[in-house]
């Protein structure tokens, strides 16, 4: 083989060489798979419970009891009617007037639980005094004029029904004239501002209408002479939205019965 053809030969191998290596395509690089080992998501928050007691449970009006109170997993507790918020545990003394049931809310980040405590509170029983009671309209004046001169308007805190210590004397007040008068039969109306739901005023002015009653008839005004009844919040004296407005028309008032 001659010099000239060898070397002929020998770029020929040289150039294929060089094309096979040209098209010779690089490696694809495949991402790994995703990883199974992520953690996993933390445990839902611990619901909340609390439990409710009061010790003791019935008293007589004047009296005191003391609600008792212990809740887990909980940030805030809120005792309703009256109390508000308190700490998580603890004990607070109330004097209610009349018979109530407390609720306790506790709240969380896993949600809210609730109890109740009922509270029974005992009147008095109605005097037996059978002796004659001295008039109290002294002046003769028709009975529908008398009444409305003597026997006032109690008004409530707001959300409550227990007779406010500010309203007892005219309370009494008006027991005196109407055991004077026993004539006088008549109506308790139970009234609520417009905050609420239409429902739940209802049963509001039916509890503040009832807690009236049940003081006159401690004071010894029988109770056939009384009856009772809710408006809510259908009838307000005074329909500016303003405190002194609704403390206006959270009230029971009195009607006489022709």
């Amino acid at each position: 083989m001659s010099s000239a053809r060898t070397k002929g030969f020998g770029f020929t191998l040289l150039f294929f060489t060089l094309i096979a290596l040209g098209c010779h395509k690089a490696p694809i690089n495949t991402p790994p798979p995703p990883s199974n080992n992520a953690p996993p998501p933390p445990p839902p928050a611990p619901a909340p419970t609390i439990t409710l007691r009061a010790q003791p449970a019935t008293i007589d009006r004047g009296g005191s009891t003391t609600l008792q109170w212990t809740a887990t997993n909980a940030t805030s507790v809120t005792i309703t009617p009256g109390v508000g918020d308190v700490s998580v545990s603890g004990n607070r003394s109330v004097n209610p007037t009349s018979s109530v049931t407390y609720t306790a809310t506790a709240m969380g980040a896993g949600g809210s639980a609730t109890d109740t405590a009922r509270i029974t509170v005992n009147a008095p029983p109605a005097s037996t005094d059978t002796t004659t009671p001295t008039r109290g309209n002294i002046t003769n004046e028709p009975l529908g004029d008398a009444f409305p001169k003597n026997v006032k308007t109690i008004y409530f805190d707001y959300d409550k029904s227990d007779i406010r210590p500010d309203q007892v004397s005219t309370l009494q007040s008006n027991a005196t004239w109407l055991k004077s008068n026993q004539s006088a039969r008549f109506t308790i109306e139970g009234h609520c501002d417009e905050r609420g739901s239409e429902e739940y005023n209802l049963a509001l002015g039916d509890r503040r209408a009832n807690a009236v009653k049940e003081f006159l008839v401690a004071q010894g005004v029988a109770a056939n002479r009384i009856m009772t009844v809710s408006y809510g919040e259908e009838r307000p004296v005074c329909r500016e939205a303003t405190e002194d407005c609704y403390s206006k028309n959270r009230r029971a008032a009195f009607t006489l019965n022709q």
